[in-house]
C-alpha cells in the first residue's frame, strides 16, 4: 500500500494555480436558475444518468446527475466536493483539493460516489478519466518549473490500474514515437486521456511548439503520433471516432473548434458549434457530442451537439461542467 500511495507524478520545484478562466459570450437567450436538487442518494452506477459537477450558487462544486431526457430537470446533488469528475462502468474518479494548501489528491469513488480510495497529486486538476471496465483511471494536472518552459504551465497526465496496481506515473516516461520515428525531447507533454481499453489509450502531446494526437499501449510503454493539431480527445461508444477540439489556424490564441476525428479514414468533420470549446468532450450517446462552455471565471454549461457536422447546439444542463454518460 504505500508503494500505491506514493506520489503519482514527480515532485516538482513549484506548482501554478489557474486564475480565472476567458469569458464566453452565451448568445442562448434568458437562462434561468439551475433546477433545484433533490435530496436523495445520487447513484453514479451504470444507468439512464448523466454525471456532472455543479457550477450553480448552491452546491458550487458539488457532483450530480441528472436522468437523460431530463437533463435540465431536477438534479440529485451528493456531498462530494470536486474540481473534476468522471465515471464509467461503477467507477468513478474525483480530482480535488487536499487540504488548505495548494495540494491535491485523486479519490477513487465507488458507484454511490462514496471514497474508496486516494492518491496524492502534485498539480492543479484539469482533466479525468476512467476506462470502460472501470478498472483504470487517467489524470491531467497543470505544473510549473520545467526549465524548458521559461516558468509558463505545462502539464503531467498518468494513470494507475486499480485491478493490478499498475502505474504509469507520467506518460512523459512512455518510448515516443513520432511520424514513425524514435522521438525523445524534454518538453515532451502529454494531457487529456481517452480509453479504448485498460491497455490502450488515445491523448494529446505536444513537443517542439506543435501538437498531436498519440495512441498509447501501456504494456508496450509506448506512444505514436496519428495527427498533428488535434487535443483532448475522446472515444465515441462504438470506438469509430474521436471528439477532438482543434487550435483554429493551427493557433489557439484564435480559440478552439470542435470536431469528430473518423478513425479509419482520418476525415474531420467540424461540427456545428462555432463557439470557442476549451475542454475535453465526451459523448452524450452514439451522435452526440457533450461539453462545457465557460461562463466568466466560474459559470458553465454543459451543451450538446450532433456529432455528424448537423444540427445546432443545444443547451443540456444548466450551470453544470464535467460530464458523464452513465449508460455503461
Amino acid at each position: 500500500m504505500a508503494d500505491r500511495r506514493r506520489l503519482l507524478l514527480a515532485v516538482l520545484s513549484s506548482l501554478v494555480l489557474l486564475g480565472g478562466a476567458a469569458a464566453y459570450v452565451v448568445a442562448a437567450g434568458r437562462r434561468g436558475d439551475a433546477p433545484a436538487a433533490a435530496a436523495s442518494a445520487v447513484d453514479a452506477g451504470p444507468g439512464d444518468r448523466v454525471l456532472f459537477r455543479s457550477t450553480a450558487a448552491a452546491g458550487y462544486g458539488t457532483v450530480g446527475t441528472v436522468a437523460r431526457g431530463s437533463e435540465a430537470g431536477v438534479r440529485k446533488l451528493s456531498g462530494l466536493d470536486c474540481d473534476r469528475v468522471y465515471a464509467a462502468a461503477g467507477r468513478g474518479i474525483c480530482l480535488r483539493p487536499d487540504g488548505p494548501l495548494a495540494t491535491y489528491q485523486l479519490a477513487v469513488l465507488d458507484s454511490s460516489l462514496r471514497v474508496k480510495d486516494t492518491y496524492p497529486l502534485v498539480g492543479v486538476p484539469n482533466r479525468a478519466r476512467v476506462s470502460p471496465s472501470g478498472n483504470v483511471v487517467a489524470w491531467t494536472v497543470f505544473v510549473t518549473g520545467d526549465s524548458y518552459n521559461g516558468g509558463r504551465f505545462s502539464t503531467r497526465a498518468g494513470m494507475i490500474n486499480l485491478a493490478t496496481g499498475e502505474t504509469v506515473d507520467s506518460l512523459e516516461l512512455l518510448s515516443i514515437s513520432l511520424d514513425g520515428r524514435p522521438y525523445r525531447a524534454a518538453d515532451a507533454n502529454f494531457w487529456g486521456v481517452t480509453f479504448v481499453d485498460d491497455q490502450h489509450f488515445y491523448a494529446t502531446m505536444s513537443t517542439g511548439g506543435k501538437r498531436y494526437l498519440v495512441a498509447g499501449d501501456v504494456a508496450a510503454r509506448s506512444v505514436r503520433t496519428l495527427a498533428a493539431n488535434v487535443e483532448c480527445p475522446s472515444l465515441s461508444p462504438d470506438r469509430t471516432r474521436l471528439a477532438v477540439k482543434e487550435a483554429i489556424g493551427g493557433d489557439p490564441a484564435k480559440g478552439w473548434r470542435l470536431t469528430v476525428l473518423d478513425l479509419a479514414s482520418m476525415r474531420r468533420t467540424a461540427l456545428a458549434e462555432t463557439r470557442s470549446v476549451d475542454d475535453q468532450a465526451a459523448w452524450y450517446d452514439a451522435s452526440t457530442v457533450m461539453y462545457a462552455i465557460r461562463r466568466g471565471a466560474r459559470g458553465s454549461d454543459v451543451w450538446a451537439v450532433p456529432a455528424d457536422g448537423g444540427g445546432a447546439p443545444r443547451l443540456l444542463i444548466p450551470d453544470a461542467e464535467s460530464p458523464a454518460a452513465l449508460w455503461n
